[in-house]
């Protein structure tokens, strides 16, 4: 298209005018029977947020805080994804034991050391997610006993990619499930009480 085929949009003066801010609504709430799709980060949407597998553990939790995520999808480089690395995994008991395994110092490690590869990952089809309601997603996160969930979708050229992620932090917020700080809810039971009112 021409450069010129834009036309100006109309502006409004302001001298003189009393103008407040817009409160942000944030993410809708949303109940037990809404579409889950209501509750998924699509990946087309917010760029994915991803780390190198020869990523210091102190980088990747940096990186974490900064997107302001609480997963990363860990890609080699051809950015193919390789597994992911949670806060649990950063801040928990993981580093430490593969510290001691190795004889080295947890500060040594990398993301690759502690992270969970794909191979021993399990993910949900965006075809079922389509047709489902948050208590699935909440079903399926408590049934894993994870606290996120990888949405795949089949390309047309016949190769699956990370679509979408569904996070139980993302929903109990959707739900206006009141957390403490950046702290998740305990238990699922919490987020099946709060969708459930």
């Amino acid at each position: 298209m021409k450069r010129d085929h834009y036309l100006p949009l109309a502006q409004q003066p302001l001298r003189g005018s009393k103008i407040g801010v817009a409160d942000a609504a944030g993410p809708e709430r949303v109940r037990e029977d809404s579409p889950a799709l209501e509750v998924m980060t699509d990946l087309r949407r917010v760029p994915a947020a991803t780390v190198a597998g020869n990523t210091s553990l102190t980088d990747a939790n940096h990186a974490m805080k900064l997107r302001g995520v609480r997963l990363l999808l860990v890609v080699d480089g051809q950015r193919e994804v390789v597994g992911v690395i949670t806060t649990a995994d950063l801040l928990g008991e993981r580093p430490v034991r593969v510290a001691q395994s190795r004889g080295g110092k947890v500060q040594d490690l990398e993301v690759g050391n502690v992270m969970t590869p794909l191979a021993d990952m399990e993910a949900v089809f965006l075809s079922d997610v389509a047709k489902a309601e948050v208590g699935h997603v909440v079903a399926t996160l408590r049934r894993s006993g994870r606290q996120h969930a990888l949405v795949i979708e089949r390309g047309a050229d016949g190769r699956d990619v990370i679509r979408g992620i569904f996070s139980a932090a993302q929903i109990a917020r959707q739900i206006g499930l009141p957390m403490e700080g950046t702290e998740i809810p305990r238990t699922f039971a919490e987020i099946e009480a709060a969708i459930a009112a």
